[in-house]
């Protein structure tokens, strides 16, 4: 006979918990075993040893409601309790025009009525709604009221995965038996937000990260959604196909071409016609997605100090894939020259993009063994792109390199290319060059002409942090 009962530990650098197993030998002798596990994989191999059934994944996915408004109406009556509520009138935060940043950054539910979305230029957010009040953001007070509600659910379980500075998921399959219901424990969250921190935020619950996230945008502001997947049918699949995650104007079109209107039409596509307009890697994630099905983890990214990464908003939206990878070019010439500064190497390479309708996305790779190679980055880089962007306007993009080790050693191998040994020998002497008579003294040709959507070396300060440079 077996018999099993855990407990939890948590201290300000580790979680884990004590596994308490007991049976009965063949003289009916009892023997106990005491096991530490450390990391939630840990954790779940050693309960299927013991006889337990692994517990569905329990999923929170948070979002804030029109996050920069809230918080700037959060500053604005912290330093006056009379000031005027801009949640209450049609009001929005916008960014500076003359840097490219002159669009609407957040919007109030009244403004949203008069048509004004996040993403549009002012001029045409105040055209709509001649009445909108704009302010200027608070960056720096926005961050601290991200880190404030990270700190309350933290409280909650230490297994979270901060997607955006509003948007956070929370893995709560192993601490939920400490709160109660799902539905209540989200709620009891949500009602703390916004006595604790003065703003609203919705929760979407599911059994995976698409589902929860899905379920946070359902009705808005202030409240807490559910989307297990025996719900996908009723509530997801008749929705436009432009609400599912991922889904692209560029993409929706395709679909839309095929006859493809609602999730639920895309759940029931055969994937080989997908594949042949789509193009088989985003096709099989889209209709994975449109099944409700997703298996990626809740994990931390990697910290700031583990990964190098940058990322340019551009001067114009691009939408053709030269250009695309041209910024790509510039942003790996900036990450691979940190890299060789700091005599490290990275295994993981991944592509950040931004759409010209502020939806995030991005997609990683391991990479076959560590490089500090501006080439390998590239090519890596523009592999990624071609997977999964669907080429819809893009504003800003990303090139991050993570699982960062020492760079003093690296696997030889008897298969090295020869010519990438000897880019990897210019790319060191181009950096040496550059690092004594200035960044902008050697180009390559590409970057030489007048229309170039971006510089040679994107935010030249994060490149060998040379004095002159910043200037």
């Amino acid at each position: 006979m077996f018999c099993f009962s855990c407990s939890m530990f948590s201290d300000a650098d580790r979680h884990g918990m004590f596994l308490y197993g007991c049976f009965m030998d063949g003289n009916r002798r009892t023997k106990r075993t005491v096991v530490w596990v450390e990391n939630a994989w840990d954790k779940r191999e050693a309960q299927k040893g013991m006889g337990h059934r692994e517990r569905e994944r329990l999923i929170f996915h948070i979002d804030v409601n029109s996050a920069f408004l809230s918080w700037e109406c959060v500053y604005r009556l912290s330093q006056d309790p009379e000031a005027l509520d801009l949640r209450t009138i049609p009001s929005a935060v916008g960014g500076d025009a003359s840097m490219r940043h002159g669009i609407v950054l957040a919007k109030s539910p009244l403004a949203k009525k008069y048509g004004v979305t996040t993403g549009e230029p002012l001029a045409q957010a105040r055209r709509k709604c001649p009445g909108l009040m704009v302010v200027p953001s608070r960056f720096d007070f926005y961050i601290k009221c991200s880190r404030r509600m990270m700190g309350l659910l933290e409280e909650y379980t230490p297994d979270h995965e901060k997607f955006s500075i509003d948007e956070i998921f929370l893995d709560m399959t192993e601490t939920i038996h400490l709160f109660g219901e799902p539905l209540a424990t989200a709620c009891q969250i949500r009602e703390r937000i916004k006595d604790e921190l003065g703003f609203t935020v919705n929760i979407g619950i599911s059994s995976n990260k698409l589902l929860a996230k899905m379920a946070s945008d359902f009705e808005k502001p202030d409240r807490c959604h559910t989307l297990f997947p025996h719900e996908v049918p009723a509530k997801m699949w008749p929705l436009p196909i432009r609400e599912l995650f991922f889904v692209g104007s560029a993409a929706q079109k395709k679909m839309e071409a095929l006859g493809l209107h609602t999730i639920g039409q895309l759940a029931a596509c055969d994937l080989e016609l997908l594949k042949a307009h789509l193009g088989k890697r985003y096709a099989v994630l889209i209709h994975q997605y449109a099944n409700g099905v997703d298996v990626d983890p809740v994990e931390e990214r990697d910290p700031i100090n583990k990964a190098y990464g940058n990322s340019v908003t551009l001067s114009r939206d691009i939408s053709d894939y030269d250009n695309a990878c041209q910024v790509l070019l510039s942003l790996c010439e900036t990450v691979g020259a940190r890299l060789r500064a700091d005599h490290v190497l990275c295994s993981n390479v991944c592509v950040e993009l931004r759409d010209w309708e502020f939806r995030n996305h991005s997609h990683q790779m391991t990479l076959d063994g560590p490089t500090d190679s501006t080439s390998v980055l590239y090519e890596c880089s523009c592999r990624l792109l071609k997977d999964f962007w669907d080429m819809t306007p893009l504003r800003l993009m990303g090139v991050r390199a993570g699982k960062i080790n020492d760079g003093s050693f690296s696997q030889i191998s008897l298969f090295d290319d020869p010519g990438l040994v000897k880019k990897k020998e210019f790319e060191k002497t181009v950096d040496k060059i550059r690092n004594k008579y200035g960044i902008d003294s050697i180009k390559r040709a590409s970057f030489l002409q007048k229309d170039s959507i971006v510089d040679h070396a994107a935010s030249k300060r994060k490149h060998l942090n040379r004095r002159e440079d910043m200037d």
